[in-house]
């Protein structure tokens, strides 16, 4: 096996670890299992499905930062913090300098490995979801 499958199997090992811990711990916060199947399916649900939005949310947002999207706001902290200090007016810099240099620093990292995990994790919730729905799910009469 090369160092490059390697290093992405360990990538995935650590996404689905850390993803296993956030379902354990909801399923921890909803009182783990009971002996009604209702109640563990739907444990199931919210557990994966958690996961998997938090992942997938995260990955999101890990590619939108990757774009660049809050340099805007990061040039704007700076600036404002730079007003506060003695002689930090003199060191402030144009915009369009700040989001060329900041450019040239973001590193294209492949992040695929939160978004594929997150994407397992919610389809699996969804799963348990629609087996929730069709086996014990009873509308209100009305």
């Amino acid at each position: 096996m090369t160092n490059e499958k390697k290093a992405l199997l360990l990538k995935y090992a650590v996404c689905v670890g850390i993803a296993l811990l956030i379902t354990v711990a909801v399923f921890w916060s909803k009182g783990f299992f009971t002996d009604r199947a209702a109640v563990n399916i739907q444990i199931l649900s919210d557990g994966f499905t958690v996961s998997g939005l938090l992942f997938s949310l995260f990955a999101g947002l890990l590619y939108v930062s990757g774009e660049g999207a809050f340099i805007g706001i990061g040039y704007a902290l700076k600036n404002a913090a730079l007003a506060f200090i003695p002689g930090g007016r003199a060191k402030m810099e144009r915009y369009a300098d700040y989001r060329e240099r900041k450019l040239g620093k973001l590193k294209k990292g492949s992040d695929r490995c939160i978004l594929v995990t997150g994407l397992v994790f919610l389809s699996l919730g969804i799963l348990f979801s629609v087996i929730w729905y069709t086996t014990f799910y009873q509308p209100p009469v009305g």
